[in-house]
């Protein structure tokens, strides 16, 4: 890019005590993590932080941006330029800009958006801590303020991607897989708990990859039962797990423990052979109806969330009713499906031509989605009659809301419990069942995705 200019850097003001800062945070729970340890690290230092207010009101903006895909980038550039508008009427002293979008396009950001102080790429945190006049501190880098509900977190295992699907922009921005060394990830565990925490959501880009570059094979399977012998953890969720080559032994250890959750995130994508192999996955139909199908029949009863797509290059007709007679028969209690867009730099930008009209994507989508909200519907219909353990999260109005061991926080259904003298009180009318504790729940009914009972 021409006429490119350096970064600015300058300086706070004054002592780093008192300063206060806004960190904003995009795209993933893979950001929070990074966005919660860069918190603690310069509340270490002095400074006041606040996440995601409503109306911020720090001396200095920090925005943790995704640049994913299309929709993730617009949003990440809009709250940059609003945040730029405070800077602009004197409200707002730096604005500093880092995360995935600014490691992918930091030269067109410098160039583009000019009232931006600093940018810096994903992997910075030393930096702009230095850059702020504060000392990183090392014995503190698993230390976390944590911005979701007390009793959660979100425990990051890896960095970065080895697989190379065709669509996907993230080994562009990460990199290769970087596994974080199973202690490291043990001593974090540990001090959560230690705060309160009793539920860990572990995620990655890709977490049945797991330790093949520090150890030289998959080792999610040890890791999980290392995590789940911790004493004080009472759930272990999994996100993210690839099909191809997928750790079977994975299975055993969620059998042995109880408190592995009986749910499983893998995206699978498509089902169609030729589009499994035009978008580079690896692996054939009759590979993924047998690991379905295995998976169910190790692990009974466990719940799988996977991720499909639809309008990726060269998709027919055809294609798209094998994938409907693959949900139809795969009965998936939790599903997520988003049309195919061109990601710049990617395999399928380069190499396919975008060639299902949009129109035919969004006509797909709708049509994929209101069949699984008929099959979501009849799985928690199957539901009303049972006891289920409940973690409750928050009070909301009327209700108590919590999740089963089946729901993982913001993406799947709730448990909506109505407060009455059954789920008891203290003094002052409070309910005597708060967030953060289990509670057993009968379900009284069920809608097409969320579930409403009472305490028992």
């Amino acid at each position: 890019m021409k006429n490119v200019q350096p970064p600015k850097v300058l300086p706070v003001k004054g002592e780093p005590g008192g300063v206060s800062v806004d960190l904003i945070t995009l795209g993933c729970s893979k950001n929070l993590v990074d966005s919660e340890k860069l918190i603690r690290q310069l509340e270490l230092n002095g400074f006041r932080v606040t996440h995601d207010a409503d109306d911020p009101k720090g001396e200095i903006a920090i925005v943790n941006t995704c640049g994913f895909i299309g929709d993730a980038k617009e949003e990440s550039i809009n709250m940059i330029l609003e945040l730029a508008q405070r800077k602009q009427a004197g409200r707002l002293r730096q604005l500093i800009v880092m995360g995935c979008l600014s490691q992918r396009y930091l030269q067109e950001l410098r160039t583009e958006l000019p009232e931006v102080d600093r940018f810096y790429g994903k992997f910075d945190w030393e930096q702009i801590v230095a850059d702020l006049k504060g000392t990183y501190r090392a014995e503190a880098r698993n230390d976390r303020r944590l911005t979701t509900p007390p009793h959660y977190a979100y425990l990051k295992i890896s960095e970065g991607c080895n697989r190379h699907c065709a669509y996907c922009a993230i080994p562009i921005i990460t990199g290769r897989q970087k596994s974080r060394p199973m202690e490291d990830i043990v001593e974090e565990v540990e001090m959560l708990v230690a705060k309160g925490v009793m539920e860990f959501q572990v995620i990655a880009q890709e977490l049945t990859g797991y330790g093949t570059d520090l150890y030289g094979r998959q080792m999610i399977a040890p890791l999980v039962e290392r995590i789940a012998q911790v004493p004080g953890v009472r759930w272990i969720r999994l996100h993210y797990a690839y099909p191809t080559g997928f750790p079977m032994e994975l299975l055993q250890v969620m059998r042995r423990y109880d408190n592995v959750c009986k749910y499983l995130d893998i995206a699978l994508q498509h089902i169609s052979d030729g589009q499994l192999a035009a978008m580079r996955r690896h692996i054939t139909r009759q590979q993924t109806y047998d690991l379905v199908e295995a998976i169910r029949r190790e692990v009974p009863g466990i719940h799988l969330r996977t991720t499909l797509m639809v309008g990726f290059p060269g998709e027919t007709d055809e294609d798209f009713r094998e994938l409907l007679d693959f949900v139809r028969w795969a009965r998936f209690e939790r599903l997520g499906a988003f049309a195919y867009s061109n990601e710049e730099g990617t395999y399928s930008a380069e190499h396919y031509r975008d060639d299902v009209p949009d129109e035919v994507k969004q006509a797909r989508l709708s049509k994929l989605m209101r069949l699984q909200q008929q099959i979501s519907g009849e799985v928690q219909e199957s539901k009303v009659g049972q006891t289920m353990q409940v973690i409750i999260d928050r009070e909301e109005g009327e209700y108590l809301v919590g999740r089963t061991e089946f729901d993982s926080p913001e993406v799947d259904p709730e448990v909506l419990v109505r407060k009455s003298p059954a789920s008891g009180s203290s003094r002052g009318g409070r309910s005597a069942v708060r967030p953060g504790m289990f509670v057993g729940v009968r379900i009284e009914s069920a809608d097409d995705f969320d579930l409403y009972g009472e305490i028992v």
